[in-house]
């Protein structure tokens, strides 16, 4: 049976759909697997860094650059990729993508020196870009209203055991070595899931999916906004290896300088780059600064312990893999057991208890490694990473609620576009900033070094959790007071 004879239209622009039960809920596991796919590329390299640099080659900034290459091109891609959708169609854009995302993914482990690898990764984040927000509005059409929430509730929490489940999905691809294979497993290792969803994807997916045919793409502010992430993303990770000259800082001022032109330019656009009426829920507002300030945090978290291990202690990826798996069931209990239902009784509070959650474990995790120094173990680790994840896990859940759950069909598209563009943007800054002050930290590379830095960027990361803390006070107090 065909999709269309499957499907039934409003006559709204939107193009609203209604799918059977039965093929909407496949629809959610072709975007949950594309959601997987994305989230566990953006967070499997980073334990893998330092095999690719030892098997590849490159500097300190090679390793930052395969790390970011995909995050920032991800987030620049999907600023747009809504507007493209409502312009394209939304069903031929996440084939598209996911098609690209495969194929890239190929790519990335077949590659033979770092140059092509960061080419491959770059068009991995553009491709991948195209498909998620895709996804989330198609999701959001093929339900009725009243089944609508019961169908987004697994995506959030799914999410963030997806990536938890990175790095230790890294750690043991890298320890079988397969055929001697060595790092390049974790990106093949997307073609046979590439391929079940695009098989699926094929028989289910709606032909309409909500888009708007008055949109129009702005390539004035799109232009504005990617030059500006490009002016900020390069000297971040470049300027240090090159002892910080002039032009390093001449490119971040006119980052400043363009990203406040893409704010002017927009307030006047007749067809701006992001949906102008999400401005005007501070639940959204204010969601994405929490989420940019938690997503930098917990990038850099996660950098830093793999360096730590890795590279400062000489731990192999699989035992450091191993060694995070209380964080990651830290994540997982705190998704499943504090979960919807608390963040809807406690609104922000249960924000709030999440990141102090964190903060404290952050702070455990530095008394550990400034306690144990090189005596540390998988088992002096456990409490803090289990205590870390937890307060992780909580915050992920309610803010989906705060920043999309008041979303309509016509802004879903930019809305979601734009809270991944914020998380995977901050990841990418959080990797190049933060990553650069524990390179600059480690020096000549000893143990102790390794430490110190470990220590330093451990409490920057709770100082930023805190900082977060403090806006999550300007959020409403339940998400339902959001709407409207």
């Amino acid at each position: 049976m065909s999709t269309d004879q499957l499907t039934s239209r409003s006559p709204a622009t939107t193009g609203s759909t209604v799918l059977p039960p039965r093929t909407a809920w496949l629809v959610v596991v072709v975007v949950f697997l594309a959601d997987v796919m994305d989230l566990i590329d953006a967070s499997i390299a980073n334990l893998a860094g330092p095999s690719i640099r030892a098997d590849l080659g490159g500097s300190e900034s090679t390793l930052q650059w395969v790390l970011s290459a995909y995050t920032a091109a991800f987030a620049l891609g999907l600023v747009t990729s809504g507007r493209l959708g409502d312009l394209l169609g939304r069903r031929r854009l996440f084939l598209l993508g996911l098609t690209g995302f495969t194929l890239a993914s190929l790519a990335c482990g077949l590659a033979p020196n770092p140059a092509l690898l960061i080419t491959a990764r770059t068009l991995q984040g553009l491709c991948g870009s195209v498909m998620i927000p895709q996804g989330m509005a198609l999701v959001k059409i093929v339900f009725p209203p009243h089944q609508l929430r019961k169908a987004l509730t697994p995506i959030g929490p799914l999410m963030g055991l997806a990536t938890v489940a990175g790095p230790i999905l890294a750690g043991w691809l890298l320890h079988l070595n397969l055929f001697g294979s060595e790092w390049r497993p974790i990106f093949l290792i997307n073609i046979p899931f590439g391929v079940i969803a695009l098989a699926i994807a094929w028989r289910v997916l709606p032909a309409h999916g909500g888009e708007d045919r008055s949109a129009r793409l702005d390539p004035v502010g799109v232009g504005l906004l990617t030059a500006a992430s490009a002016l900020l993303i390069v000297p971040l990770i470049q300027g240090r290896e090159h002892g910080w000259p002039a032009w390093s800082y001449a490119m971040m001022a006119g980052a400043a300088v363009l990203f406040a032109l893409f704010v002017r330019f927009e307030r006047r656009s007749a067809h701006p780059v992001i949906t102008p009426s999400l401005f005007r829920k501070r639940g959204f507002v204010v969601g994405l600064m929490v989420s940019g300030g938690f997503y930098a945090a917990l990038s850099a978290f996660v950098l830093t312990v793999n360096l730590l291990l890795q590279q400062g202690l000489g731990w192999s990826p699989l035992h450091t893999g191993l060694t995070l798996i209380p964080w990651a069931l830290g994540t997982a209990l705190a998704v499943l057991l504090a979960g919807r239902s608390l963040a809807v009784r406690l609104g922000r509070t249960a924000l709030h208890l999440g990141l102090a959650i964190a903060v404290a474990g952050l702070l455990a995790l530095w008394w550990s490694t400034a306690h144990w120094g090189t005596d540390l173990s998988a088992w002096k680790l456990a409490p803090a990473l289990l205590l870390t994840g937890f307060g992780s896990g909580m915050v992920f859940v309610p803010l989906v609620d705060y920043i999309l759950g008041d979303a309509t069909t016509e802004e879903v598209g930019t809305g979601a576009g734009t809270l991944n563009a914020v998380q995977q943007f901050a990841g990418a800054i959080g990797v190049a900033a933060l990553g650069t002050v524990f390179f600059a930290r480690t020096g000549h590379g000893s143990p102790h070094s390794s430490i110190d830095a470990a220590e330093l960027v451990l409490a920057i990361t709770a100082g930023l959790n805190l900082i977060v803390f403090a806006l999550v006070g300007l959020l409403p107090r339940h998400a339902q007071q959001a709407h409207g």
